[in-house]
């Protein structure tokens, strides 16, 4: 059954931008959520990151266009994409990180294409 509930994914143009949400329907805290993505014929990548707490951490190609944020009363974490380049295309994970470990959405496709 799927826990983190991912949305906001789709096609856009390169220069464009995207929102993506991600719910935590688990009903526990966690202590940190973030985002990975993977392209087709590469290593899934990290992202971006946000501790509970509200400490942050991205990856190169996402500083000064992408942003992390949350919402802790809705335990949603979200990606703001700006600027999109088509190299960006990817399935995005969202994940959450429990004392018992660490929790996947189900993905969710970002294509940036003319």
């Amino acid at each position: 059954q799927v826990q983190l509930v991912e949305s906001g994914g789709g096609l856009v143009q390169p220069g464009g931008s995207l929102r993506l949400s991600c719910a935590d329907e688990t009903g526990f805290s966690s202590s940190a959520m973030g985002w990975y993505r993977q392209a087709p014929g590469k290593e899934r990548e990290f992202v971006a990151s946000m501790s509970r707490g509200g400490s942050t951490n991205y990856a190169d190609f996402g500083k000064g266009r992408f942003t992390i944020s949350r919402d802790n009363a809705k335990k949603t974490v979200y990606l703001q994409m700006n600027s999109l380049k088509p190299e960006d295309t990817a399935v995005y994970y969202c994940y959450a990180d429990f004392y018992s470990g660490r929790m996947w959405g189900q993905g969710t496709q970002v294509t940036v294409s003319s």
